[in-house]
């Protein structure tokens, strides 16, 4: 968009009314000297802030003030109307070259400004400063919510990402939010005053009505303070959407809130891995090895372990579950009838999902 800069000046006219009077005389056409400079006079106009309406309506002024001193003009009144469109159309050209220039720097900035954002890699005062011009405040509280779809994903001109940012703007204007693709997914960071605008973004980006691909799954970071809020919420989202790859939730909303077990139970590590391999490890030694057991503990703790339901959920009869159970009592020496055992054995049943056990080697 042009903003509006001063008024328009003679200077913006270049030669424009001895050209008139020369094809007047003459009866010739603009030759591509003569257009290549009113295209740069077009561009400096833009440049200054003029819109195109303006400049258009200058050199219309300058015609009718010309008109009745061109030699000629009743022999070749039509030339100098094309002329005068071929003066237009130039002037045009060039308006909307210096337009697309000045999007695209607009666009390559706020690319590096969501990079350095989301990545925190700017000075935290210098990173708050560009911010304003984006329209975040970023000295107060932000949250992140991050939405994923299927393959190849989003990027800026992928119509979910305008359908999106068409809703949050009608509903909310600028308040304090930015909306943006990154590595494939849709971003949207909102002040933590404005929790309704993320809530609007899920709803949108999984119902965004007819003739769209919904989002697969949305992940909302908690929200924090300063600049390094964005980045911490940013990658609490992420690592939600990570930890629902590896322990198969496929629920559409995602709360990084509601996950702070996860990462307790993987800040330390090897203490995990010890875990899984003392108790799950002999799982392997079953036909048809570990998986299909551990699949059974999964369901079986998902079902509140109603062994009809967890049969149901598994495509087992009740008979075959209780032998898979009994199996999973003699390998390990844990009981899953036992609550102490039970909860060991959900523990390492959700630590080998997180680790990849037992696809992945430990």
């Amino acid at each position: 968009m042009t903003r509006r800069g001063k008024e328009l000046t003679p200077e913006f006219l270049g030669d424009y009314a001895k050209l008139l009077g020369d094809v007047s005389t003459t009866g010739r056409l603009l030759r591509r000297p003569e257009l290549d400079a009113l295209r740069e006079l077009g561009e400096r106009a833009a440049e200054a802030g003029h819109s195109l309406r303006d400049l258009v309506g200058l050199y219309l002024a300058e015609t009718r003030r010309c008109w009745p001193e061109l030699p000629g003009v009743a022999r070749t009144g039509v030339t100098v109307l094309a002329a005068v469109e071929s003066a237009v159309g130039a002037l045009g050209e060039g308006h909307e070259r210096a337009q697309r220039l000045a999007v695209r720097l607009e666009e390559a900035e706020r690319r590096e400004f969501i990079d350095d954002l989301l990545y925190g890699r700017s000075d935290p005062g210098r990173l708050a400063e560009r911010a304003m011009r984006f329209g975040l405040r970023l000295g107060g509280t932000h949250a992140v919510a991050v939405a994923v779809g299927e393959a190849p994903g989003y990027d800026d001109v992928h119509p979910l990402a305008r359908r999106v940012e068409r809703e949050l703007l009608g509903r909310f204007g600028e308040r304090d939010v930015l909306l943006s693709t990154k590595e494939s997914r849709l971003v949207c960071i909102a002040a933590g005053s404005e929790q309704a605008v993320l809530e609007a973004f899920a709803a949108v980006a999984r119902r965004p009505g007819a003739g769209y691909e919904a989002a697969r799954q949305v992940a909302f970071g908690r929200g924090h303070a300063g600049p390094g809020g964005v980045v911490r919420s940013y990658e609490e989202a992420l690592a939600a959407l990570d930890t629902a790859a590896r322990l198969g939730l496929d629920g559409p909303l995602l709360r990084a809130a509601e996950l702070l077990v996860f990462p307790v139970l993987l800040r330390d590590r090897d203490a995990m891995t010890d875990l899984v391999r003392s108790v799950l490890g002999p799982l392997t030694q079953a036909r048809g090895g570990a998986e299909p057991l551990l699949e059974t503990l999964q369901v079986c703790a998902a079902s509140g372990y109603v062994n009809a339901e967890a049969a149901r959920r598994l495509g087992l009869s009740v008979r075959t579950l209780t032998y898979r159970l009994e199996r999973i009592r003699i390998l390990t020496g844990y009981d899953p009838g036992d609550a102490l055992h039970r909860y060991t054995l959900e523990t390492a049943a959700m630590g080998a999902r997180l680790l990849g056990w037992p696809g992945e080697a430990m």
